[in-house]
């Protein structure tokens, strides 16, 4: 595997290490939103209910989102080369398997096995940059094009995912990760040498694995339960229950233990919470609305794969303006209340104008505009935010803290996916129960149409909602002053000197 570098070494190789590292980034982000285009045909091919169609995007986020801090703690542990070329090999074969899934079980195992493995490399292949670029003015640049991957990625894998399900079919979105890995595999054994000295040899705190896993499963679980069974169903509130049981459990053992799994100190800073909290809400809307746009182009507006990959583009597109044009510009000028708040506000107000959703609404008068609104607030909020998930965090708590970033964004987005899933379908039963006298034929397959929009346009009233408590949350809990002023200058807050400072960090 190469001899390890003294830890003040330069690597002559990085740069070609740091190639290697973005193309896995690359196929994990790109993975993240090429699914999302092939679910329909998939669905269909494999006899997935919808009820459980969303558990093609659940597996993977919640599989993805609960063990990321785990696989962050095996990289620092293990070595951060071998978890990552293990993540690789791993995310590969998961992927032949998801290509090759024969039913509803086979599918949704691959997609938990592929989030899995992704949880170890993620957070491997941030660290292995960590480590490798220590000179300061390198190191924001290899951390910029990684960002830039990460970022670009989602609109490769829309526009990717349409061509490969429309002129070979859906089974290839998960056979093309299969060479990027070998690709990755390869580049990483042969260039990559990790510095000497920089593994973190505590102790895994396996109670706080199981314990933070199990309440997560157990609470997205109790979302979709609710669709079936109903919210005051026995088997959902006891599942309900077992989360909040659970999860309080894993808060006090990570307050016990010698080494945590998550030191409650990362969460407990009043401007880290709020990052978190806020952002985690955020992306419970922007999942669920992923799934809703999907369909509603392809099934109900007749959009082919490819079309509708390229009619998300301008989500895309205002992502990157508001976070490269607006959150960057402005970072070092305002505070980041000032960004996040109004950035969730232009976010929601884009989301409002969804709810107006109709089976013939114009692509050109309505999505269009509601998915630049959309973009732009999002990617203003999301500068910020990235930059301030390691506000005064100590140096011993860097990963975890950037690992948190992820989380809350993996766990909301199988949060969000399940519960707006869960809000649409039983909203599109009720219309079908209260207009089906009558309907037959072509009047039936209206209606049919009718119903889904209606379930739809509820599910997004919801993230409307779930948008301005984000908004609300940063406006009220986030109060650091300007980057580069000092807390208490800027915000005129005395809190402690700890919170003077954002760390910049690049997240997933």
């Amino acid at each position: 595997m190469g001899t390890p570098l003294p830890v003040t070494a330069l690597d002559p190789r990085r740069w070609k290490a740091l190639a290697f590292i973005a193309l896995a980034q690359l196929m994990v982000v790109l993975d993240a939103t090429i699914v999302n285009i092939a679910l329909p045909s998939a669905q269909a091919d494999l006899g997935i209910s919808d009820g459980n169609r969303q558990w093609v995007i659940t597996a993977y986020a919640l599989a993805f989102g609960g063990l990321l801090l785990f696989g962050g703690r095996i990289a620092d542990l293990w070595g951060r080369k071998n978890t990552f070329v293990t993540g690789l090999i791993g995310f590969a074969l998961a992927s032949a398997l998801g290509g090759a899934a024969q039913n509803e079980a086979m599918m949704l195992g691959a997609r938990a096995l592929q989030g899995l493995f992704g949880a170890l490399l993620a957070p491997a292949a941030l660290s292995l940059l960590a480590v490798m670029f220590t000179d300061a003015k390198e190191r924001a640049k290899a951390f910029g094009i990684y960002g830039a991957i990460a970022g670009g990625g989602g609109a490769v894998g829309l526009i990717l995912g349409g061509f490969l399900t429309e002129y070979l079919n859906w089974r290839w979105t998960f056979f093309v990760n299969i060479p990027f890995a070998a690709v990755a595999v390869l580049g990483a054994v042969s260039v990559i040498r990790e510095p000497a000295g920089t593994r973190n040899r505590s102790p895994l705190d396996i109670p706080g694995v199981v314990l933070s896993t199990l309440g997560l499963v157990s609470l997205v679980y109790g979302f979709t339960r609710a669709e079936s069974n109903g919210w005051t169903d026995a088997s959902t509130l006891g599942l309900f229950i077992a989360a909040v049981v659970l999860l309080a459990a894993f808060v006090f053992t990570e307050s016990k233990v010698k080494h945590p799994l998550l030191p409650l100190r990362v969460v407990a800073n009043r401007n880290r919470g709020g990052v978190y909290a806020s952002l985690g809400l955020a992306v419970i809307g922007m999942f669920g609305l992923f799934l809703f746009l999907t369909y509603y182009l392809q099934v109900v507006k007749g959009f082919s794969p490819v079309k509708t990959g390229f009619a998300f583009l301008p989500m895309i597109a205002g992502m990157i303006t508001g976070s490269t044009q607006i959150g960057a510009r402005l970072m070092t000028r305002v505070p980041p209340r000032l960004l996040m708040g109004p950035g969730f506000v232009v976010a929601a107000l884009g989301m409002g104008l969804l709810t107006q959703l109709q089976v013939d609404s114009s692509y050109a008068g309505l999505i269009l505009p509601a998915q630049l609104l959309l973009g732009l607030g999002m990617g203003t909020a999301f500068m910020p935010a990235m930059s301030l998930a390691t506000i005064g965090v100590e140096a011993r708590d860097a990963g975890v803290a950037s690992a948190m970033i992820n989380t809350s964004q993996q766990v909301g987005g199988a949060i969000g996916t399940a519960l707006l899933n869960t809000i649409a379908a039983s909203a599109t039963a009720t219309y079908l129960a209260d207009h089906a006298a009558g309907a037959r034929g072509a009047g039936a397959q209206l209606l049919q149409a009718q119903a889904m929009v209606d379930g739809y346009t509820h599910a997004i009233w919801w993230a409307v909602g779930i948008l301005a408590v984000s908004a609300t949350i940063a406006f009220t809990l986030i109060n650091t002053g300007v980057p580069g002023l000092g807390h208490a200058q800027a915000s005129g807050d005395t809190e402690g000197a700890e919170d003077e400072l954002p760390v910049p960090v690049v997240a997933h």
